[in-house]
């Protein structure tokens, strides 16, 4: 032990700088949170009435906080479902390309809008989504009327899905590439004798020894379901379609930024990060048992 700590001690000291900065900026913070208990009077600051639970039954009375919280489930799942799918079908096809320069520039492309901000990508949005953008434009090439993607309440929470599925699956199919990438040649030279074609090698060889990297990329993204994506639906969403757009990070924002409601709003950001660390420690465990991941 005394060894292995000598051997991995200049290690630890490089941590320090980035644990006194989560002390500082994560840790110190949670002082704060008494807010959530509070009936928060910015004079008093923390000396404010204590009201205990009133806040927290005040929330869930609110048919919106309810109405968020099915937003926020709906969008993430799909989210979640569409970034492990999509990823997937793009690596294997990609891996397909025999030509590196042609594949190399491919996952380029899809690599790059990973690196851009909502709010750069919610500015592109806004024109190639508009009435006479892109889309609408190619739309009515075959008559049909130009479509409102981001006020339509039933079609904003799908233009959110879609949208940051593009986004993010550069990011996916590059982590799939590395794992085909550890697949034994040898199987598919054998696949081939017995005569299987790419189809068959896909299904009984491909896909079976990709499983444990999908299982994995699925089981620590359910710490995500709770965060739709704040900066995405923020930057793209208006008034006409909080019905179905508004999500729990949203509803907070406004309630305690925009109404200064400060209690009500740390006490619905409570809420939602204790249910987001339960999910996160269930995910890890999950990716442990099912897949063998550890952080230490």
């Amino acid at each position: 032990m005394l060894r292995k700590w000598k051997q991995q001690s200049p290690y630890h000291l490089m941590l320090i700088p980035s644990l006194v900065l989560v002390f500082i900026f994560c840790y110190i913070p949670f002082y704060g949170l008494i807010i959530a208990f509070q009936k928060y009077n910015p004079g008093l600051g923390f000396n404010s009435p204590w009201v205990g639970w009133d806040n927290f039954t005040h929330i869930f009375n609110q048919p919106n906080f309810v109405r968020t919280i099915w937003n926020t489930l709906y969008m993430s799942v799909f989210k979640i479902i569409g970034g492990i799918i999509v990823p997937v079908i793009f690596a294997l096809l990609l891996n397909e390309v025999l030509h590196s320069g042609i594949k190399r520039t491919f996952q380029t492309l899809v690599y790059i809008p990973n690196f851009l901000s909502w709010v750069i990508m919610a500015g592109i949005m806004l024109d190639i989504l508009s009435s006479d953008g892109i889309i609408n434009t190619f739309l009515s090439v075959f008559g049909i009327a130009p479509i409102s993607f981001l006020g339509t309440p039933s079609i904003f929470p799908w233009t959110m899905i879609v949208s940051d599925i593009w986004k993010g699956f550069g990011f996916g199919t590059v982590v799939y590439l590395a794992a085909l990438t550890s697949i034994d040649p040898g199987l598919y030279e054998a696949a081939v004798i017995d005569g299987a074609k790419r189809w068959k090698q896909t299904i009984y060889i491909t896909l079976p020894l990709l499983m444990p990297t999908i299982v994995l990329m699925t089981v620590l993204s359910l710490g995500n379901v709770l965060n739709a994506g704040f900066d995405q639906i923020y930057n793209l969403y208006s008034p006409v379609v909080y019905q179905t757009g508004d999500i729990i990070d949203t509803y907070v924002y406004r309630l305690g930024i925009q109404q200064a409601q400060y209690s009500i709003g740390t006490a619905v950001g409570l809420f939602k990060s204790i249910i987001s660390s339960v999910l996160v420690a269930v995910s890890y465990i999950l990716a442990y048992r099912v897949a063998g991941y550890r952080i230490f």
